[in-house]
């Protein structure tokens, strides 16, 4: 290892473990939650970056691009690493995902959902699935209207393939910490609409970034996706 890469992963074994131990005082500090689940989003980083985080203890990986994760997580297959893929998916990239990842936070429609539990392969487990919601109506982000959740849950509910976990959300960008924390609000209540019909299998609630974690986690986020933070600006 050269010291530039020595360096650079000492930087992000420090930087895991001061997340890690803001997220412990921000749980403690949360009415809504015991315990939050980190995800280190490693999009646009490269594979030693992954290796120093799961070197220093970190197992879920957050990935936007098909292409990127899948060559990723071929190239640390030994490692047992969990893998979410977080950003939009196109129907033409579903099987990619469906037999590589672990978790998809990103599933906005029927026909996505349909082609990720029919090309999920029967020798693995069901992929976790996390229905993405605009809570801001915003134009410039993917998801789904609040009152389109419902629908879309039981038809998840229903595949074979597919475990519906629960809901994801990535505020409008430029907001306020008042209007983060109303909008994470809304999502906590229909993420408690959807455990109330689905029962305890409905258990994560994605939101929050390395901007707004603080907000998300106080707001009942029992999993964040967290990447500049640890990894530094991307390249």
């Amino acid at each position: 290892m050269t010291k530039v890469a020595e360096n650079n992963s000492q930087t992000i074994a420090k930087n895991l473990a001061t997340v890690r131990e803001q997220l412990h005082d921000l749980a403690a500090e949360s009415s809504y939650v015991n315990e939050v689940q980190l995800v280190a989003v490693s999009k646009r980083h490269p594979i030693e970056a992954v290796q120093a985080a799961a070197a220093a203890g970190q197992r879920d990986f957050g990935e936007n691009y098909v292409q990127e994760g899948v060559a990723k997580i071929n190239a640390l297959a030994e490692l047992s690493l969990t893998w979410h893929f977080i950003g939009p998916l196109q129907s033409n990239k579903t099987r990619d995902v469906a037999e590589h990842f672990d978790w998809v936070q990103s599933v906005e429609r029927e026909k996505i959902a349909r082609r990720l539990n029919d090309q999920r392969p029967a020798h693995k487990p069901p992929l976790n699935v996390l229905l993405q919601v605009n809570i801001d109506d915003d134009d410039n982000k993917s998801g789904l209207a609040p009152a389109q959740v419902m629908a879309l849950a039981k038809f998840v509910d229903a595949c074979e393939r597919l475990q519906l976990r629960g809901l994801m959300t990535i505020l409008k960008a430029g907001t306020e910490p008042t209007q983060q924390r109303e909008s994470f609000a809304r999502m906590r209540s229909l993420f408690e609409q959807l455990q109330q019909t689905f029962g305890a299998s409905v258990d994560t609630l994605s939101m929050g970034m390395s901007g707004d974690m603080r907000q998300a986690v106080l707001e009942g986020a029992n999993m964040v996706r967290i990447g500049t933070a640890i990894f530094g600006q991307r390249e």
